[in-house]
């Protein structure tokens, strides 16, 4: 049985994966409600010399407007509130089953909301992000994102989100970080489970522990050492 739609809520004017859209335009995640989150799609006029996947980039009006100077099949992203510049970020191809990214160190992100993004796969031991970013776990592998560290954000301080700790460090449940019992989880610094065990200098009471099973870690584009976290051991 099928589901009837509101009368009150149009249908999406396009699908992203699709790229239906009338020649000129791209179909773009924006804000309809003003709530400051992408909730719905819509075509958009493309820029008419649009800056490619990687290269600064502008949009008109806030992030969540649905309009920029990206290419087709591209949206500016990690914008800057204060100036509206950020970076061409690619949109996922493929299917929501099948989702594929162009660039094989690059994984699909797909959020609640109507956004498919080609983040920047990273190594975390590595750290090889760009300024003001860091390498956080995502899903199954690892990608670049904006560091919020405030005023915290280093071994041992609570964390609510995995962008809130210092780059370099993860945020991880509170069981597995002593004397973070009153917190929703800690931060606590990676570390490669390869090699000579140094946590316990960095976050008394831990152990490098390997962040996947083993055999289970991928091998693309993460290259540096066996991925670990200063964790109390299991």
């Amino acid at each position: 049985m099928g589901f009837i739609r509101d009368p009150d809520v149009p249908p999406p004017e396009c699908n992203l994966w699709e790229q239906d859209c009338p020649r000129g335009e791209k179909c773009m995640p924006w804000d309809d409600t003003g709530a400051g989150w992408w909730n719905t799609v819509r075509c958009s006029p493309v820029a008419d010399d649009p800056n490619a996947v990687g290269e600064p980039c502008a949009v008109v009006g806030s992030a969540v407007s649905g309009i920029d100077d990206c290419v087709l099949g591209a949206m500016c992203w990690d914008v800057d509130p204060k100036t509206n510049v950020g970076e061409c970020v690619a949109l996922c191809t493929g299917s929501e089953v099948d989702p594929t990214c162009a660039n094989p160190c690059d994984v699909c992100t797909i959020s609640s909301g109507p956004l498919i993004l080609c983040l920047r796969g990273c190594d975390p031991l590595a750290q090889d992000c760009g300024v003001e970013e860091g390498c956080y776990p995502n899903n199954d592998t690892f990608t670049c994102a904006q560091e919020l560290a405030r005023d915290g954000g280093l071994a041992g301080d609570p964390c609510e989100f995995i962008n809130v700790c210092v780059a370099g460090n993860v945020c991880v449940g509170s069981d597995l970080v002593p004397g973070c019992a009153d917190a929703t989880g800690c931060c606590t610094p990676f570390c490669d489970a390869g090699g000579p065990d140094g946590c316990d200098a960095l976050l008394p009471g831990t152990s490098c522990v390997p962040w996947f099973e083993e055999g289970q870690q991928p091998e693309q584009c993460v290259s540096s050492g066996i991925i670990g976290a200063c964790m109390v051991v299991p």
